[in-house]
């Protein structure tokens, strides 16, 4: 008969181990952020002195606070069971979090928690562990807690989780190159929580009141990844899919084209990445951002959904389903979910599509005798120089046959040498940043006084037919005061 043979893993392998599960700075904090949210925390600071011949980073909160047997089971590996239905305001999982987002960025974890006033603590060192090899943590009395540092940021009720020797953090530099690498770091955090947390610190969930984070005194602020303050931005209709005893909730949206945002929301969303890499499903689990920016391999990613969103929120309770990883950055929907996501996006790509459509079809509709011309016959779609427009037959009309010939194949082949896959790629990258006109202030009276020239010949011409002229070329549109200025003056 067999015999059972006990076999505890080394504490000292396994520990070093689980510093390697892919945490970043930014996730490992939003790891201890969801702890302080289970805690019914509204507010969380988060401080890295690099002054110090320790440097430490520290993450406070004015959550409930935790008694001395509480903090001990939260230093426990696996404090929860995953399988175990959670709260609905519970952000947890496996009971991991704490010390494997902590791990991955430092090798001395200390947690001080206050109730009423009563402080508690307790600390891992993996030196110790190390030394060991065993799992032991120390329990620090009341003087060690009172000489912790940022100690004095911690209220009655509340908890801080103090990171030291930050290992991982300086990636082995020091001095002036050490600070400006943790600086990129922190400001990566800051972007990571103002998207992950966005629905808490705008106090959107229900139930909760609002969250503050604040980053060395700094408040993170709130990204609403759909641009709802907008008033350009689509809301399609909510679908619901329901799982056993449980509903997900599918929220699509699309987005403005570029032209219908502010600079300050251009700028803000476009340093954020850029429209197209952000297209995709957001999913919630009680109101925390888990993944973003993926269709699921239903769908590549490309222009006809860069201004799809859809909004996703499960609950807790399907966590397995869903397939949360420790880190709580990865979640892949059932297949309920998947089929119904699969006909919201045929949904939504027609319409990401109708935005731009329709915005290009306007500079044609909108201009009486455009520049160019889109044709679009058998299956193709090109686009020509206008040879029919007033500046184009004016030209013309001075040319004799053979001045005539090479002028239409100069029309011709300029018209076949449109840039397109250039003009593609700007445009989808940094479309705010492409800008046709380059007349200068001091040469726009000068232009406009040529074009008038060309027009009428001397003539006095009339204001309808120049102003139509004028704005299909384009070459004003920066300077709208001073043409309009012009025609009053030379047509009135």
């Amino acid at each position: 008969m067999a015999r059972e043979h006990r076999l505890p893993p080394s504490a000292a392998s396994l520990s070093a181990s689980m510093r390697d599960l892919g945490y970043s700075l930014e996730t490992a904090i939003a790891d201890l952020i969801d702890n302080s949210i289970t805690a019914e925390a509204t507010k969380v600071e988060i401080f890295c002195d690099l002054s110090q011949a320790d440097p430490t980073l520290a993450v406070i909160d004015n959550g409930r606070g935790m008694n001395a047997e509480e903090a001990i089971i939260a230093m426990r590996h696996g404090a929860a069971d995953p399988k175990e239905r959670r709260a609905p305001n519970d952000l947890g999982r496996f009971g991991l979090g704490l010390k494997t987002a902590s791990f991955s960025q430092c090798r001395r974890l200390t947690v001080a928690s206050a109730q009423n006033g009563s402080r508690v603590g307790a600390e891992w060192d993996l030196q110790l562990v190390d030394e060991r090899d065993d799992w032991l943590i120390t329990i620090p009395d009341a003087e060690e807690i009172g000489c912790l540092p940022f100690i004095e940021c911690l209220g009655d009720n509340g908890t801080i989780v103090i990171w030291r020797i930050l290992d991982r953090l300086f990636e082995d530099e020091t001095g002036q190159k050490r600070d400006e690498i943790v600086n990129e770091k922190l400001d990566l955090v800051e972007k990571h929580l103002t998207l992950v947390f966005h629905r808490f610190l705008s106090g959107e969930v229900k139930g909760r009141k609002k969250l503050t984070i604040a980053i060395n005194g700094h408040p993170v602020e709130p990204f609403d990844p759909f641009c709802r303050k907008n008033p350009a931005t689509q809301m399609l209709p909510e679908e619901i899919v329901r799982i056993d005893d449980a509903s997900v909730r599918m929220q699509p949206f699309i987005l403005p084209h570029h032209s219908r945002l502010s600079t300050t929301e251009y700028d803000y969303y476009q340093s954020r990445s850029d429209f197209i890499s952000n297209q995709g499903a957001y999913i919630y689990r009680n109101g925390r951002l888990m993944a973003w920016g993926d269709w699921f391999r239903l769908i590549p990613k490309g222009e006809a959904t860069k201004l799809a969103r859809v909004q996703i929120d499960f609950p807790s309770s399907m966590d397995e389903s869903w397939t949360i990883d420790i880190k709580k950055s990865r979640a892949r929907p059932p297949h309920p979910v998947r089929e119904r996501l699969r006909q919201i996006i045929a949904r939504v790509s027609g319409r990401s599509t109708t935005v731009h459509r329709r915005r290009g079809q306007k500079l044609f509709e909108e201009i009486e005798a455009p520049m160019w011309e889109r044709y679009a016959d058998q299956g193709r779609i090109r686009y020509a120089l206008n040879a029919t427009h007033p500046l184009v037959q004016a030209l013309s009309d001075t040319l004799d046959d053979d001045q005539q010939r090479k002028f239409d194949l100069l029309l011709k082949a300029a018209s076949s040498a449109l840039p397109v896959e250039m003009i593609y790629s700007d445009f989808s990258t940094h479309p705010r940043e492409i800008q046709q006109s380059v007349l200068e202030k001091d040469s726009v009276i000068e232009g406009l006084r040529a074009l008038k020239i060309s027009l009428f010949n001397g003539s006095k011409g009339d204001a309808r037919g120049f102003r139509k002229v004028m704005l299909s070329t384009r070459l004003f549109e920066n300077h709208p005061e001073i043409a309009e200025e012009f025609i009053r003056e030379e047509f009135e």
